[in-house]
């Protein structure tokens, strides 16, 4: 039994979801007491495979080829196939990114096989691995276990799993190159998928604050700005606020937003839909503020104030003011 994390870079620069994933995959290792291994693909990518290297990991392939400079579902899929022929891992962990959703199915059909995507969490019961998906927008949580011959393919959901928490060591880098032809990728790349222009990179913030519909009306988002302004932290907004146009799109956090890590993230009048969950709960900190005491936000927070947003958040204001 053994793991492998394929991880995602694009053009030289990693995926920063592919960190959570190497870090889950560290995890289920020491919990079926087994090893973990990293696979990057691409070309000249030798010092990303480096980088693995200094990871607490058995091995990191190296999986180079000139059709592999760009991705594409046919190179991807050829090259992973021929790589767990030889490595045989039992899982296979992948980040649920837009590229990974793109050739995971196809991957695991060729293999006849299935992949469990959006993973948001995990436990060992029996010596066995259940995985946990949530279904009908987070209300119902299911467990899926793993029956058949392996590999068993898995994505896990954006903020499921903590980067910080990955542990460093030493591993061995092993170049593979897979046998691969022109004809073999029919797929000609084209312009990467983005969500929207991002003017603003609240993925590199320290500090945000994110307001909800609790807000109620677009001349109070003054008063959230107000507090982000005194703790010098970004003003980030749940999707009704953005799609309402109170704020604009590249200041919206979750599955169709930003996906963020800072280290505190305070979320104001946002009831914790799983759309929002998806971009901020790898916040190392979060802190809700929500008048209804069965928010699900709640149910993530480190931290919790159950009251009313316009006469908790003027107090937090004078708070921090007279802290400076």
């Amino acid at each position: 039994m053994s793991i492998l994390t394929v991880m995602e870079q694009h053009g030289g620069a990693w995926n920063r979801m592919s960190f959570e994933t190497l870090a889950a995959a560290q995890q289920l290792a020491r919990e079926l007491n087994t090893t973990a291994s990293a696979a990057v693909l691409g070309q000249g990518i030798e010092a990303l495979a480096g980088e693995l290297a200094s990871k607490q990991l058995e091995k990191i392939y190296l999986v180079e080829h000139d059709l592999l400079h760009e991705y594409t579902p046919d190179g991807y899929t050829l090259a992973l196939r021929q790589l767990l022929a030889q490595v045989n891992p039992e899982y296979v962990l992948l980040p649920h990114t837009y590229q990974v959703r793109d050739f995971l199915p196809k991957l695991a059909t060729a293999l006849g096989t299935v992949a469990v995507s959006d993973v948001v969490a995990h436990r060992v019961d029996g010596g066995a691995l259940v995985l946990v998906r949530q279904m009908f927008q987070g209300k119902v949580n299911s467990d899926v276990r793993f029956t058949g011959a392996a590999p068993h393919f898995a994505s896990l959901q954006a903020g499921a799993y903590r980067a910080d928490q990955l542990m460093e060591g030493s591993a061995a880098v092993e170049k593979f190159t897979p046998a691969m032809a022109a004809g073999d990728v029919r797929t000609r790349p084209q312009e990467r998928f983005r969500e929207s222009a991002r003017v603003v990179d609240l993925s590199a913030a320290e500090l945000i604050v994110a307001v909800g519909r609790g807000i109620k009306d677009a001349d109070n988002i003054a008063l959230i700005q107000e507090l982000a302004n005194v703790m010098g932290a970004e003003l980030a907004a749940s999707r009704p606020i953005c799609d309402a146009g109170w704020l604009p799109m590249e200041r919206q956090v979750g599955s169709s937003g930003q996906t963020v890590g800072p280290k505190m993230y305070m979320a104001i009048g946002i009831s914790g839909a799983i759309q929002h969950l998806v971009g901020m709960k790898g916040s190392r900190t979060i802190v809700a503020i929500n008048k209804d005491p069965n928010a699900p936000i709640f149910e993530v927070a480190d931290y919790g104030i159950v009251g009313d947003l316009f006469q908790v958040v003027p107090e937090l204001i004078e708070a921090f003011k007279k802290a400076k």
